[in-house]
């Protein structure tokens, strides 16, 4: 089951990952159009364009994995509390300060797309 979904996701990421960086060549028809097209596009366009697939892929990675880590603390927390409800009130201490910290790096995750996009 859990390789099922594993090779879910690596093929869910695959398709985007397609789509994202052949826009460019899918656009033309002609193969020969689509060559001229990539080399008639403006350097700044390129760098742009760079950034922003960079800052998706960031962005995506970031927040898809926090998601994942978040759900797996809370589905563990969950667990215990059934396992041991007498120890709710330090599982629940636990997983509140666990779920800041994911938080926080997603956070920065973003911070350092707001960096990218800005800055460079």
């Amino acid at each position: 089951m859990k390789l099922k979904k594993i090779f879910a996701t690596v093929m869910i990421l695959a398709v985007l990952l397609t789509a994202v960086f052949c826009t460019t060549a899918l656009a033309a028809n002609d193969p020969a159009e689509s060559e001229t097209a990539v080399a008639a596009v403006d350097p700044q366009a390129q760098v742009t364009s760079t950034k922003a697939i960079a800052c998706a892929i960031i962005i995506a990675v970031g927040s898809g994995a926090g998601a994942i880590a978040m759900s797996m603390s809370s589905r563990k927390a969950s667990d215990a509390i059934s396992r041991q409800p007498e120890s709710a009130g330090n599982v629940r201490t636990s997983l509140m300060l666990t779920l800041v910290f994911i938080e926080t790096a997603i956070i920065y995750a973003l911070l350092v797309v707001i960096l990218v996009i800005f800055v460079l």
